[in-house]
């Protein structure tokens, strides 16, 4: 099946991805690495990194989780005490991730 010329993306996965980019960008400047020394560690060309960057959608998700990995940035956290720290595009994670991965806010009943 031959890829398609064009793809359109949801809202909600462009902001996502968007996102990401931002947070790998600010966490290689704050590493102070430049493009080609997070490509060269990566194993991608410094184009594709610019790309992760730039939130464009087309980008390879391996690459993208192994850029993000490499800088530490934390793809899935939901944890309360941790996101209490978090400072405010990191609190933007939340807005992302759909309810049923939000922690319940009731207490169970296990006493049986």
């Amino acid at each position: 099946m031959p890829k398609p010329a064009t793809r359109t993306y949801s809202r909600y996965s462009q902001d996502a991805v968007l996102l990401l980019g931002q947070m790998v960008r600010q966490a290689r400047i704050a590493r102070k690495l430049t493009a080609a020394e997070l490509a060269e560690r990566a194993g991608v060309s410094r184009g594709l990194i610019q790309r992760i960057e730039h939130g464009d959608p087309g980008c390879a998700i391996g690459a993208v989780f192994e850029t993000a990995a490499i800088l530490g940035v934390r793809l899935f956290d939901a944890d309360r005490s941790t996101l209490a720290a978090k400072t405010a595009v990191q609190q933007q994670i939340l807005t992302l991730l759909p309810k049923a991965a939000r922690p319940s806010r009731k207490a169970v009943k296990d006493d049986f």
